[in-house]
């Protein structure tokens, strides 16, 4: 199906991909894996022709593909399903999966067109409606809709970049299930995942790039996480954090009865209240889109409550806003490094210096101390490890995994009292993601009180002392990680089951 043969991309001094060779046969489910940074995207862009190779070749069904647009990628038989979805959240299923598309006609039959919708949702078992809102779907439906505007277009091979990022349990494997039909009718896949079992359990061959090399490649059988993970970052992990025994300190953060409203009157957050202490982390599940991106805004100071309260060490800072939560002691790692907490054309030790640059020893009067800026960010880049070409190299040129070190880097080395840790791994390599873990579990140590907010089930069943559950707006479970049942908290995620008395 395809061949990709010595593909290069340089970007200045970077070399993203080094005469890599890739092939993919009809019918396969092929495994990419790699670190942040190690060229996975890059490749990918270069075959879905977003980016142009500085050298090699790609055959597809044995057809030359060079020098080609995205449109002619799809008309070759490629289709690629991004992290961020290509939808339009007013319209339709049916509208989006039409637009744009040739075989809808010049006008669009909006009974025909739904009728091929909901034929294709049904072969696949992909369970979409064509009449519903795409605004109004989650995140696994958006998904769906996305590979049905694929098939459509006739994709013989899909690329799937991080598809399982923000969805359930239940939603994975089903997910992993539709992989395993389309495989089935001859349609082949490449599988991009930082989750290893996920990788293990549906694909037939992995590949591992490494600093823009492949590194390795392998049959899924006969093959295991470490064996994987060593490929991936060229040494062992060694053994997970454990976290030690640690009695609570006082109550640092209180929530009461905290509910918030969109402006068209829907209620998104709905009467949610937890306490939280010093020395604690409490991890809050739940599939993206149940309300925790407004529990995290409104705790921060970004939104203000329809009702309810906000307490920091007793005080109420319910209207406070986000400017005055930091300098009380407040920190804030948002889901979205790209567009909430770097500013992409800035340099790294802008964007390390962005909490404090007006205060001493980064200020002098009114004139900012460039040798301060430029101290912290040696330090930081050598202790997060981050790689990069210097200090002043823009952050929009590092990887996700190495923007997102920065932004770990500049929240918890403030020491703050509570960090607000919404997704903090979300698109992280596991080497990367273990060591932001490692970072947040050793701020824990120093007293501060953490809230860390995932998708991934697993993740905050390991991080969290106590684990809650965000399911439609509501908290609607908060137990010990002693007392946690896995099978029953992925049903809570799903939003099929009854909630803990």
């Amino acid at each position: 199906m395809l061949e990709m043969r010595g593909v290069c991309k340089r970007y200045g001094a970077v070399q993203a991909n080094r005469n890599v060779d890739l092939r993919v046969d009809s019918g396969q489910i092929l495994g990419l894996l790699g670190e942040n940074g190690s060229g996975k995207s890059t490749l990918m862009k270069v075959l879905f022709g977003m980016v142009r190779a500085d050298a090699g070749r790609i055959l597809v069904k044995g057809q030359l593909l060079e020098g080609h647009t995205p449109a002619e990628a799809i008309a070759a038989g490629i289709g690629m399903i991004h992290q961020h979805f290509m939808l339009i959240n007013a319209m339709s299923v049916m509208e989006n999966v039409m637009l744009g598309w040739r075989g809808s006609g010049w006008w669009l039959d909006r009974k025909r067109s739904a009728q091929v919708v909901a034929e294709a949702s049904r072969r696949y078992g992909l369970d979409i409606d064509p009449e519903a809102i795409v605004g109004d779907l989650s995140f696994g439906q958006r998904q769906r809709v996305e590979i049905v505007k694929a098939v459509l277009r006739g994709a013989e091979l899909l690329i799937l970049d991080e598809p399982t990022s923000n969805l359930s349990p239940p939603e994975v494997e089903k997910l992993l299930n539709i992989m395993r039909r389309l495989a089935g009718e001859g349609r082949s896949i490449i599988f991009i995942s930082h989750k290893l079992g996920e990788v293990l359990d549906c694909c037939d061959e992995i590949i591992v790039l490494r600093q823009g090399e492949v590194t390795g490649s392998c049959r899924a059988t006969g093959t295991n996480k470490d064996d994987l993970a060593r490929m991936m970052v060229g040494r062992d992990f060694g053994s997970e954090s454990k976290q030690p025994q640690r009695k609570p300190g006082s109550v640092s953060l209180e929530v009461r009865d905290l509910s918030w409203r969109d402006p068209s009157g829907v209620n998104r957050l709905n009467s949610v209240g937890f306490k939280l202490c010093a020395g604690e982390i409490l991890a809050i599940a739940g599939v993206d889109g149940n309300g925790q991106a407004e529990l995290v805004d409104l705790l921060a100071g970004l939104k203000t409550p329809s009702q309810g309260q906000v307490l920091f060490n007793g005080r109420d800072i319910t209207r406070s806003n986000a400017r005055s939560r930091m300098q009380t002691g407040f920190a804030y790692i948002p889901v979205d490094r790209g567009s909430t907490s770097l500013v992409p054309g800035m340099s790294l030790e802008n964007n390390l210096a962005l909490r404090d640059f007006e205060i001493p020893p980064y200020r002098r009067g009114p004139w900012l101390n460039r040798s301060v800026f430029r101290k912290r960010a040696l330090s930081d880049i050598d202790k997060f490890e981050i790689r990069c070409a210097g200090p002043s190299i823009a952050v929009q040129t590092l990887s996700g995994g190495n923007q997102q070190k920065i932004v770990v880097a500049r929240e918890i080395g403030r020491r703050p009292q509570l960090l607000l840790a919404y997704q903090p791994t979300w698109g992280l390599d596991p080497g990367a993601a273990r060591f932001v873990i490692d970072q947040i579990l050793a701020l824990r140590e120093t007293g501060a009180a953490i809230l860390f907010v995932s998708s991934e089930l697993e993740e905050a069943l390991r991080v969290g002392d106590r684990i809650g559950v965000m399911s439609a707006g509501k908290l609607v479970s908060v137990v010990s990680r002693e007392e946690a049942d896995q099978t029953e908290i992925g049903l809570m995620m799903a939003g099929t089951s009854r909630e803990r008395s």
